[in-house]
């Protein structure tokens, strides 16, 4: 089927150019200081929130329903929308990349922060970690909070960054936008709060089903990306399933491999403190300076992420067409 397989090249090239075109603009200007498109889903997904809360699993899995299924139609119908013009499905594609990644903004916080920690500017450091992760900063001394954006640089590489792209390459801009706000919904409501531990459930498994790929992508990466791959390695196969994420666990566990660091242990999220198994037993405590090498490594497993989903694209068209 000639058209068929002319379809798939056209689209694995639409995407190609617009996940490297969004990329580019996300390096280049970072997330918007206003009007981000994440934040007015959120303001959306909270309004229905409150016309649908109630203590019950049903009506949380139908606000999961409503918020991510409208996202996933919404993006369906702007892509087929730009279907019949290159151009226009490039462009697309690439505002769909740069609205959900957020790898720029999350190196540049972390890096404030870590600026912040080698000058000795406690207090500076505390208030901008609530930009990056949900941590109690009040109870953190500055080895503590290297290592919870250490933490967060991981996580959010999959999360923010890998995960997105692929399912970008798999299912096109429904794929992206679906996947961030799968994501978006797990942070909103998918924790384990008084409020939220039935309506949230279905936000919080499904964030589990979709993220699981782009995990395992993000830790094989970092372990060839890092500087001791048989140590991401090591630390992947015995660390990762001690971690209560499913997800987050491979990735921190491959990433302090990679950083030759110890990650995991006691933390506190809105004065709930948590008792964490260590990830990589064997490497040191975490540094300030292991900021800036947590960054760089993000930023390579970014790269490699690209390549690899176009990559993947490419060999799927080639196997289409020959069995066309």
């Amino acid at each position: 089927m000639p058209g068929c397989s002319r379809s798939v090249s056209r689209a694995t090239g639409v995407f190609a150019y617009g996940a490297t075109l969004g990329l580019a603009v996300d390096r280049l200007v970072g997330d918007p200081r206003r009007g981000h498109p994440v934040a007015v889903f959120g303001r959306a997904a909270a309004g229905v929130e409150r016309a649908l809360w109630r203590d019950h699993r049903g009506w949380g899995a139908l606000h999961t329903a409503v918020c991510a299924g409208g996202t996933v139609a919404a993006g369906a119908v702007a892509a087929r929308t730009a279907r019949g013009n290159r151009a226009a499905s490039v462009a697309l594609t690439a505002a769909a990349v740069w609205a959900v990644v957020g790898g720029t903004t999350l190196g540049r916080e972390a890096r404030a922060i870590g600026g912040a920690l080698a000058t000795g500017d406690l207090e500076a450091a505390r208030e901008r970690l609530p930009h990056l992760c949900g941590r109690d900063p009040h109870s953190l001394d500055g080895p503590a909070m290297a290592r919870a954006v250490v933490e967060s640089v991981a996580e959010n590489t999959s999360d923010a960054v890998v995960g997105a792209l692929f399912w970008g390459a798999v299912a096109g801009v429904p794929g992206l936008v679906g996947f961030r706000a799968v994501n978006t919904l797990d942070a909103m409501v998918g924790h384990k709060s008084p409020r939220h531990r039935r309506f949230g459930w279905a936000s919080a498994r499904l964030d589990d089903v979709a993220g699981w790929p782009g995990a395992r992508l993000t830790a094989a990466l970092a372990t060839v990306a890092g500087g001791d791959p048989r140590g991401a390695v090591r630390a992947w196969r015995a660390d990762a399933a001690k971690h209560p994420s499913p997800n987050a666990g491979p990735v921190e566990a491959s990433f302090a491999g990679a950083l030759g660091v110890r990650l995991g242990g006691t933390l506190a999220y809105g004065g709930r403190v948590e008792h964490r198994p260590v990830l990589n037993g064997e490497g040191r405590a975490v540094e300030v300076a292991d900021i800036e090498r947590a960054v760089r490594l993000s930023r390579r497993v970014t790269g490699l992420t690209l390549a690899a989903c176009v990559g993947g694209r490419l060999i799927v068209s080639a196997l289409k067409r020959r069995n066309a």
